[in-house]
């Protein structure tokens, strides 16, 4: 098993979070996949984006307001 970090976006409305992950690579059919943690941390930053709770957000990776160009 070798764990490899990875930077996941998280796109909500007009934000976007960068949240760091550790992915886990085996020889199985399922990898590479997620820790439970990992993949609550990704669930928990796109509910509090959701909410417009940019300061949970923010603990948990960097956030972004996108902005239309035109």
């Amino acid at each position: 098993m070798k764990k490899k970090p990875k930077t996941k976006l998280v796109h909500e409305g007009d934000f976007v979070a960068e949240v760091m992950v550790e992915l886990i690579e085996t020889t199985d059919a399922w990898s590479p996949y997620l820790s439970i943690e990992d993949a609550q941390k990704l669930d928990e930053v796109r509910e509090a984006l959701r909410r417009g709770d940019l300061k949970t957000a923010a603990k948990l990776g960097r956030v972004f307001r996108l902005t239309p160009i035109n």
